[in-house]
C-alpha cells in the first residue's frame, strides 16, 4: 500500500512501511524502491561508487557510497536543503544499513533544460 510523505521536514515525515530488505533486491534497487515511492520521479538515475573508495573505513562495514539523481514534481517551490532532507527521509532505512555516503542531484521538471 502507498502512503505519500505529506511533510517534508525530517523531524515530521512518519514511518513508513520498510522496503524489502530481502535478499532478492540489491542495495541499488532498494535505494531506486525507496525514492520511486517517495518521488515517483519523472528521472532517476542511480550511480554506485562504492568501488571508487576501496578500502575506505565507510566501504569496510559493508555499506556503499552512491550517486542520486532524481527529477520530481515534488520538489516544485522548495529549497536545496529542504530537497536533501526529503531524500535523506526517504532512504532512513536504508541509511543505517546499506548507504555510507550519498550524493545527491535534485531538480523539479522545469528545471530540467530541454536539451
Amino acid at each position: 500500500m502507498h502512503q505519500e510523505l505529506r511533510a517534508w521536514n525530517v523531524g515530521q515525515i512518519r514511518h513508513r512501511p520498510p522496503i524489502d530488505s530481502g535478499t532478492a533486491m540489491n542495495r541499488t534497487e532498494r535505494i531506486r524502491a525507496a525514492l520511486e515511492q517517495a518521488f515517483r520521479p519523472t528521472v532517476l538515475q542511480i550511480e554506485d561508487e562504492s568501488h571508487r573508495h576501496a578500502g575506505h573505513a565507510g566501504a569496510a562495514g559493508g555499506r556503499g557510497h552512491f550517486r542520486v539523481e532524481i527529477v520530481s514534481a515534488r520538489f516544485a517551490g522548495m529549497k536545496p536543503i529542504e530537497r536533501h532532507r526529503a531524500v535523506y527521509a526517504a532512504l532512513a532505512d536504508l541509511l543505517q544499513t546499506d548507504i555510507h555516503a550519498l550524493s545527491i542531484v535534485t531538480r523539479a521538471p522545469e528545471e530540467v533544460s530541454a536539451d
